[in-house]
């Protein structure tokens, strides 16, 4: 389409031009009144007008003028709800109809947004995929939307005006994909906390929504907290529920919410369950360090365990049995009764950690206290021993009834000559020991200080050996005994590390990872297998000691089964 129209560009403000003009047509018309004569008076209004004119600067202007279209949106929803009961059939259905209808709409332009499904839980976003595709739409071109969807956006606002972006105005139509005979129940979690503290207890508050009708009354929900069951609810749909269960651990602590289906069938069976995950937390360790014989790396343990806020240490060293007699003034022997009793057998289940350092067999402790202690470690406790030279003699801490627990056995002698403590091909697939700063390339030697002492002794069968010493000889010695978990730590050169000598190693790294593997850390677990569901399917992060993965079997929620190599 031509049009053609005049157009002014002054060249002065208009209405300096306006001023001009009066003025000039009032001194004419003056003149004139004065006894002028006509003609001239005519003349001078003409080159005014002329003047005028020219100050206006009109200008012709032809435009050539080309329509733009309407643009209509139109959103399908492709997420997990609409695989269920043949939706995704009528979608695609709906979509092809749609699209040809408007593709033969005159002067429109089609924009198509299709919501595939998501990671996370953030369910269907429905308005933010169609406010996403008018971002670069003018609002005077924007024609209507279509929305293909099941009826269930999670981010509708509560005003469906607000819908559209600010200044937009059009038609919007829902195409429901759905039955009106469509029967289900579901799982809604309404509150769970992400944290708790190990041993503390958890709320969650839920409830059971139930749609197209079904009888009346209460229905079963069965709890399970890591895989087994815990109990049996009897609910009312509609009616939240608020339950309190244990933080039984560190890490993930999984709690299953799984809803009886309908009697009648339902339209999808994998709602009725619901997962909560919460990461269980430790308020306080509580650490029992014992310490023997005075040695320059007593002092490193009490400050590494005093530098950690989250540690409540309890502390004692142990210098000579109380039957020893050399004229020692009382008031200088101890500040306190050392309370025997009370620690070894009324609270030491009470301790995350017992860390025995360069202790040795005395009659202070009864050798009863000595089996209380592996009877700790079997319920699930966690035991460290730091080896001087008194371990490889006769009142070594061996020959106690801690021995039924302790992996490394004294072979009787002690390595006295400069060494640099190495991590074998087992120690670097170990979590406790993977990684550590400067433990070079398997062939290399690692690039921290050298020790100066070691025990030489024999392991167990079950035992891991993550570090060596000299000529290859247990270091650090780990094992599971029971329920519970204990290490071996053959030599007291640690302290070394601490003081930067020969330039230093990595104790802090070393010794946290340690203690957190004692107590059952899950990020320091040798087996672990995590299962992480993602838009593009499921990640599978398998760790393990073994030299190759195993593959790894999967069950998907249809009950099929696929088995995945792991690479």
């Amino acid at each position: 389409m031509t049009r053609t129209t005049i157009v002014f560009q002054p060249l002065l403000d208009p209405w300096l031009i306006a001023v001009l003009a009066l003025a000039g047509a009032g001194l004419v018309l003056l003149l004139w009144w004065n006894g002028g004569r006509r003609a001239p008076a005519l003349v001078r209004l003409l080159a005014l007008g002329i003047l005028v004119l020219a100050l206006l600067d009109p200008r012709l202007e032809r435009e050539k003028r080309q329509p733009l279209t309407d643009i209509a949106v139109l959103v399908i929803d492709r997420s997990l709800s609409q695989t269920v009961d043949g939706r995704m059939k009528r979608v695609r259905r709906a979509e092809r109809e749609l699209r040809a209808m408007l593709g033969g709409l005159e002067n429109t332009e089609m924009r198509q947004v299709v919501l595939q499904p998501r990671d996370g839980r953030d369910g269907t976003a429905l308005v933010g995929a169609l406010r996403e595709a008018l971002a670069d739409v003018p609002p005077e071109r924007f024609a209507g939307a279509l929305l293909v969807t099941d009826g269930r956006a999670h981010d509708m606002p509560k005003n469906p005006k607000d819908a559209l972006p600010p200044g937009y105005s059009g038609p919007v139509h829902v195409l429901i994909d759905g039955r009106r005979d469509e029967r289900d129940r579901r799982v809604v979690v309404d509150r769970a906390a992400r944290y708790g503290i190990v041993g503390k207890q958890q709320t969650i508050r839920f409830h059971i929504e139930q749609s197209g009708g079904g009888k009346g009354g209460r229905i079963g929900v069965t709890i399970r907290v890591d895989g087994e069951e815990w109990g049996v609810l009897k609910v009312t749909p509609g009616k939240p529920v608020e339950m309190e269960l244990p933080v039984g651990h560190a890490g993930q602590n999984i709690t299953e919410i799984i809803a009886e289906p309908m009697a009648g069938g339902e339209l999808s069976l994998r709602n009725n369950h619901a997962v909560v995950v919460t990461k269980g937390v430790r308020d306080r360790l509580r650490v029992l360090l014992i310490s023997g014989e005075p040695h320059p790396g007593e002092r490193t343990w009490r400050n590494l365990l005093k530098a950690d806020p989250s540690v409540d240490l309890v502390h004692f060293t142990i210098l000579r049995p109380p039957e020893k007699q050399d004229g020692t003034p009382i008031r200088e022997l101890a500040l306190i009764a050392f309370p025997t009793r009370e620690l070894f057998v009324e609270k030491l289940d009470s301790f995350d950690l017992i860390i025995f350092d360069r202790y040795q067999r005395r009659a202070i402790l009864p050798a009863v206290y000595m089996a209380n202690v592996a009877r700790y470690v079997r319920n699930g406790g966690a035991v460290l021993l730091t080896a001087g030279p008194e371990y490889a003699g006769v009142y070594s801490l061996y020959n106690t009834g801690l021995s039924d627990v302790v992996p490394a056995r004294p072979a009787g002698g002690v390595v006295r000559r400069p060494f640099r403590p190495a991590v074998p091909e087992k120690g670097r697939r170990h979590p406790v020991t993977r990684g550590l700063a400067g433990v070079g390339g398997p062939n290399a030697e690692p690039g921290w200080g050298r020790w100066f002492r070691a025990v030489d002794a024999d392991v167990d069968d079950d035992a891991q050996v993550v570090m060596t010493g000299p000529d290859g000889r247990p270091l650090l010695v780990l094992a599971r005994k029971g329920e519970g978990r204990i290490a071996t730590l053959l030599s007291d050169h640690i302290w070394l590390w601490a003081r930067k000598y020969d330039g230093g190693g990595p104790y802090v790294e070393l010794m946290r990872r340690l203690a957190h593997w004692l107590m059952k850390e899950p990020d320091l677990e040798e087996e672990a297998l995590e299962g992480v569901a993602t838009a593009a399917g499921l990640s599978v992060t398998r760790r393990t000691m073994a030299d190759a993965p195993p593959p790894v079997k999967v069950t998907g929620p249809d009950g099929k089964e696929a088995v995945l190599p792991m690479r």
